[in-house]
């Protein structure tokens, strides 16, 4: 009998807090805006006066989107804790073929900090870890919110080591897969296809 293992609170509130920045994400996408997320620790230059307290954005969605409509980033920590919004993240890599915001979020990407960018010029939302873009979600896609929490199990099947392993290609498009309508994962196909199973179809 196979052993299921048993998620960690941790783990469970890493997946709440990527489904939530997926969510809000979306909306802000589908808007036309921009915006940038860091969840885990960066250098950072605040951008305006810190008047809002640390908050906890799982029970305040609404105010950590409004937060995130300001000119610069939104970092939370890993309970899911705002920390600092409207702030400028140095930029130490160029994200090719995009603007500042991108930039910034590669930069940020480091380690096990998670990065959700949100693009105002092509309404997609890039997903970065490890230094690396790992999914890319179309906001425009029709009925894309409801496929929010299985881009949410994919990008847990997809945890750092993973990513290391299989090194992820940033905006090459033979390098993804499209596994649900709207969402593309990077990385090698073949080894997307060994983790994530039979529901993969090439994209």
């Amino acid at each position: 009998m196979t052993k299921i293992k048993k998620k960690t609170k941790e783990e469970e509130l890493e997946k709440k807090i990527q489904e939530l920045l997926i969510t809000v994400g979306l909306r802000i996408a589908k808007r036309g805006d921009g915006a940038l997320f860091i969840v885990g620790e960066v250098e950072y230059k605040p951008l305006m006066d810190q008047q809002v307290p640390s908050f906890n954005a799982l029970k305040n969605p609404k105010l950590l989107e409004s937060l995130a409509l300001m000119d610069g980033a939104v970092i939370l920590n890993k309970e899911g804790v705002v920390t600092a919004y409207g702030v400028m993240v140095k930029s130490k890599k160029a994200f090719k073929n995009f603007g500042t915001r991108h930039s910034a979020g590669l930069s940020s990407s480091k380690g096990d900090n998670l990065v959700v960018i949100v693009s105002e010029e092509d309404r997609k939302i890039r997903i970065l870890k490890s230094g690396k873009m790992i999914m890319q979600i179309d906001a425009l896609q029709k009925n894309v919110e409801k496929s929010v929490p299985q881009a949410v199990n994919m990008l847990e099947s997809l945890g750092a080591g993973t990513v290391g392993a299989i090194g992820t290609g940033l905006l090459v498009p033979g390098l993804g897969i499209a596994l649900v309508p709207g969402i593309v994962v990077f990385g090698s196909a073949y080894y997307l296809a060994k983790i994530l199973g039979g529901w993969v179809r090439k994209g």
